[in-house]
């Protein structure tokens, strides 16, 4: 039957409401905030266990190299183990010539390090300072040698500050006239009185690149 006052019957293509949308389904909803932003803490905390995974990695390394039954070891064979020198020859030649001291005093290549000591290195026209965190007498590689002390160590100076005047750049040529002049005085201002200085006569070394600054 049809209802009166209308021209059509009912049918299902009525629109209903919609019903409220909970749980996971709407993206606006608290369970994806949630999941929003547990993705970006996750990628954070993955690194994070990879940052820890390496450092343990490296504090293993070194508790391996570390001698057996609490034997001692030496100051010349530390510091080249950490990788504070080149060689242990470098080392043993630093404490001879007095650029290492162990807590302010200066040390022999046999002196016994300890954990806790304060090692002062001159080497390279550097001064490291370090705290001794582990003790090692094999060399390791830079990330686990880093495990091994404590680097209280004044920032390096300007490459400017520390390369000797004089020295040309690979790949410059040959000097001419002018540079030959140039390199002269930077060298008499480093070295006064010596001949070809200011106040000196030419040195022997100059009339015999004459020839090649006529070409």
């Amino acid at each position: 039957m049809v209802a009166e006052g209308t021209d059509h019957p009912p049918t299902d293509d009525t629109p209903r409401p919609e019903p409220e949308r909970t749980g996971t389904d709407g993206p606006g909803t608290a369970a994806s905030t949630a999941t929003d932003a547990g993705t970006g803490t996750g990628t954070d905390a993955d690194a994070g266990r990879a940052d820890d995974a390496k450092i343990a990695a490296a504090v293993a390394a070194a508790e391996a190299a570390a001698p057996a039954n609490g034997e001692s070891v030496r100051i010349d064979s530390w510091i080249w183990s950490v990788r504070l020198v080149k060689t242990r020859s470098l080392g043993s030649a630093a404490c001879k010539g007095g650029h290492v001291r162990v807590n302010g005093e200066r040390v022999k290549p046999a002196h016994s390090v300890r954990i806790g000591d304060e090692v002062r290195l001159r080497n390279e026209g550097r001064e490291r300072v370090v705290v001794v965190k582990r003790l090692i007498r094999k060399r390791v590689g830079a990330p686990v040698a880093a495990q091994c002390y404590i680097d209280n160590s004044p920032p390096p100076p300007p490459r400017e500050a520390v390369a000797p005047a004089g020295i040309r750049d690979r790949g410059a040529g040959r000097p001419t006239k002018r540079d030959r002049r140039e390199l002269e005085r930077l060298r008499a201002l480093g070295a006064p009185g010596r001949p070809g200085g200011p106040g000196g006569g030419p040195g022997p070394a100059s009339g015999g690149r004459g020839r090649a600054g006529g070409r």
